[in-house]
């Protein structure tokens, strides 16, 4: 048998992993390391800036996450990212340096460190599918979610705008809906799959939030769905905090790690951060 190649990234884990999201953070890395990805967490990183940097000042926006980037390019290695609104931070930061070499060149005097924009930011989702293949997936699951009928959820932040993420399809993406067939899961079509959740209006507007939440709850529960399936923490929080209708939401990587085979009291210690209990529809297919 052939040897595994592991894909080496830097890793930006963002300040919704090292918190509220924590679970995400670990599910991300327990996959990784079950498909031979090492991801080295950056040296002294820093808030991306989102979601009110760009709304304060321009360039604070562009220097936060650059700051990130030029250590990530230190390393030689493109950058891993899991949340959704890091991602778009950092893939809107490369996108304007790359079009204006002099905003480039007075962000450079900002941070007070070189960055040539050569490196890419991904987010975990695209390198899992993508990088390490659906191939190479379907080889190592050990537990295929038989029976889990989910709604995979994209939200504003992966594929829009289409020019600067160059993520996935903006109205119908389906990677994540055919990661979650490769490790035996069923996506559901719907309708809502890259509708808003009412992002950084969770306090603001918490009665938007809640509406818009439950549209989204609504509409995967009408075309069959168990679960909603999340690569943001941003719309994981708003999903589980703000809806009435009691639907539980997955990180796509703590199914991921489930089906690879992570060992069953770390799964279960995700499954107890969650605000939506998860565990029905799991035992509901003897999935644990």
């Amino acid at each position: 048998m052939a040897e595994s190649t592991t894909l080496k990234y830097g890793y930006y884990p963002g300040c919704s992993l090292e918190a509220t999201a924590k679970e995400y953070n670990e599910s991300v890395q327990a996959s990784a390391k079950l498909l031979d990805v090492e991801l080295v967490e950056l040296d002294d990183w820093n808030c991306c800036g989102a979601s009110s940097g760009h709304c304060t000042d321009p360039e604070l926006s562009l220097a936060l996450p650059a700051r990130n980037l030029a250590i990530a390019e230190k390393l030689g290695h493109d950058l891993a990212l899991s949340c959704a609104a890091c991602f778009l931070r950092f893939k809107q930061t490369n996108h304007d340096l790359r079009a204006n070499d002099e905003l480039r060149q007075r962000i450079e005097q900002i941070i007070e460190t070189p960055y040539q924009a050569k490196i890419e930011a991904k987010h975990v989702l695209d390198i899992f599918a993508r990088e390490v293949g659906f191939e190479k997936i379907e080889q190592r699951v050990k537990k295929p979610l038989k029976g889990l009928k989910l709604a995979a959820y994209y939200g504003c932040y992966l594929v829009r705008p289409p020019k600067v993420t160059q993520f996935d399809d903006p109205e119908n993406p389906m990677i994540m809906d055919n990661l979650l067939t490769t490790i035996g899961a069923e996506p559901v079509d719907w309708s809502h799959k890259v509708e808003c959740c009412g992002g950084g209006l969770l306090l603001a507007r918490t009665d938007v939030v809640v509406k818009l939440c439950n549209d989204l709850c609504q509409a995967a529960l009408d075309n069959g769905a168990v679960a909603l399936v999340t690569a943001c923490p941003l719309c994981q929080a708003n999903i589980e905090l703000r809806q009435t209708i009691g639907m539980p939401a997955f990180y796509f990587s703590e199914l991921l790690a489930l089906a690879l085979g992570v060992s069953e009291n770390k799964f279960k210690s995700w499954m107890k951060r969650h605000i939506q209990n998860p565990v029905p529809v799991l035992k509901a297919q003897n999935l644990i």
